[in-house]
């Protein structure tokens, strides 16, 4: 588990025009973050846009990631549904070469109650080929995976392994923190609490921002591990605008037109998102002025 700790990256998707999986686009969207210091690459996540991706795209996103980093970097791969008995299938069909764990986040939409949450988990870990990192997101799924639901799957299922905790909320995660198992990683699904998170006991990020600014994302939470909190909080606060801006007009517009800015990929998205607009753009430009002079 020691390998998930430190900088993950929620990668995107990158598209060309047409909207096709623009492969070259992501093969150095890889190179750049192995150059820059990550950790480990999650694919498939959220910030991939994975919900408008076909199987056959996913596998190509699996299969171009896994080729470009060559077994440099440990993987992850998002797999998930609000539809438990589909889950299942996939997690039983899926070919997960090359990965190291499966990111999976709670049920979206469905609200399910605490206990469905807790069974959802437990049939996806009784199926599941790799160590499970378990994923709360309620801004997006509409409903909290409370500590002690996360708590108990962590004491009863030994390949989950951890969670993405990006509530943002201090009081859930220090809770999380006091009482998980010792080896349980709790890892900030929240670019903006990651620090405090780190700083707080945490085992890193999974971070959307960072696969634009690897370097110095990674520095950041590096110093936060070995408890150097000075440095580290002058780095947040070098990237604190770009934090804001990125998720401005939502996730991964945002983050899509940073990395175009960095020469990787464009700021095309699939419907329902749209592109960031250019007004953001030229914010994002004036950001990326500013904090490429802050040593990395």
């Amino acid at each position: 588990m020691e390998q998930f700790i430190g900088t993950g990256v929620a990668l995107i998707t990158p598209f060309t025009s047409d909207l096709k999986v623009n492969v070259p686009a992501l093969e150095a969207l890889v190179e750049y973050n192995i150059a820059g210091g990550t950790d480990y690459l999650v694919v498939l996540g959220t910030t991939a846009e994975s919900v408008t991706l076909s199987k056959e795209e996913k596998q190509l996103v699996m299969q171009t990631v896994s080729k470009v980093n060559a077994g440099r970097l440990p993987l992850v791969v998002g797999v998930a549904s609000n539809n438990t008995m589909a889950l299942v299938e996939e997690l039983q069909t899926l070919d997960f070469l090359d990965y190291q764990a499966i990111l999976s986040v709670s049920p979206a939409y469905n609200k399910p109650t605490q206990e469905g949450i807790y069974q959802h988990f437990k049939a996806v870990s009784e199926v599941a080929p790799l160590p499970i990192i378990l994923y709360n997101v309620p801004s997006r799924t509409g409903s909290n995976m409370l500590p002690a639901t996360t708590l108990r799957l962590a004491r009863d299922f030994e390949n989950i392994i951890g969670i993405k905790e990006a509530i943002g909320d201090p009081k859930q995660i220090d809770q999380l923190i006091q009482d998980k198992p010792e080896d349980f990683l709790i890892i900030s699904g929240d670019d903006f609490t990651a620090l405090q998170t780190v700083l707080a006991g945490g085992s890193g990020v999974i971070s959307v921002i960072g696969q634009g600014l690897p370097a110095q994302f990674s520095k950041m939470i590096a110093l936060g591990l070995q408890g150097d909190s000075e440095p580290a909080y002058a780095i947040h606060q070098s990237l604190l605008n770009g934090m804001h801006l990125i998720f401005e007009e939502g996730n991964p517009a945002g983050i899509k037109a940073l990395c175009a800015q960095q020469g990787i990929g464009s700021t095309n998205v699939r419907l329902p998102l749209v592109a960031a607009s250019q007004e953001l753009q030229q914010k994002i430009a004036q950001f990326l002025k500013t904090t490429q002079q802050v040593p990395a």
